[in-house]
């Protein structure tokens, strides 16, 4: 166990350390994760907000807010990452796009880091995989997939995964358009999670 958190320990220097896509960061590099060897549940997300960059705490948002809420979770256990490994699919802030929303996660992350990140968490009971390209690369789906569909089906991916739709403020008009998700999902996804951290 002292050798499996060496080597996270280093792992994590390196992530701090990375500047593989530094030239496409308006911000600059700031990889904000949370990983610790015996966590039990690990939530895969998207890329840090602005909010998160400046204070390099995951999930340090309105987003992360209503992210808990669903889980069931307080804040003092979400941030305690002997329990819970929180992984974005892009480790740094990527920018504004176009349409005043971020900016998709960088794609060189994910290919780059997880498989060496994930090595050190043999203890993971569930993946939770927040937005579409969690989804895309966790559950091996392809463009025709819609993010709706994908968490309409979490049961065909249990006990493994549970795929969310991102907790961003667009998620308040599309829990109105969708009922069913607070109604159905949400008690589901509060046991799944649960039931790994037991």
């Amino acid at each position: 166990m002292q050798k499996n958190s060496a080597s996270l320990a280093k792992a994590l220097r390196d992530v701090s350390a990375c500047r593989i896509c530094a030239a496409e960061l308006p911000l600059g590099p700031r990889p904000v994760v949370q990983l610790g060897s015996g966590a039990r549940l690990l939530i895969v997300g998207q890329a840090p907000g602005r909010k998160v960059h400046l204070t390099g705490v995951p999930w340090n948002d309105a987003s992360g807010d209503r992210l808990r809420e669903w889980l069931g979770l307080d804040r003092d256990t979400f941030f305690d990452a002997a329990k819970i490994a929180l992984l974005p699919m892009g480790f740094c802030y990527p920018g504004v796009g176009k349409s005043g929303g971020d900016n998709p996660p960088r794609p060189e992350c994910a290919p780059h880091w997880h498989e060496r990140l994930l090595r050190h968490l043999p203890e993971v009971q569930l993946t939770v995989l927040v937005g579409q390209y969690a989804h895309r690369r966790y559950l091996g789906l392809r463009g025709a997939s819609s993010v709706t569909a994908t968490v309409r089906d979490f049961s065909m991916y249990a006990p493994r995964f549970f795929p969310l739709p991102h907790p961003s403020w667009r998620s308040t008009i599309w829990m109105r358009k969708n009922p069913w998700f607070e109604a159905e999902v949400v008690p589901e996804l509060r046991d799944a999670v649960k039931l790994a951290l037991r």
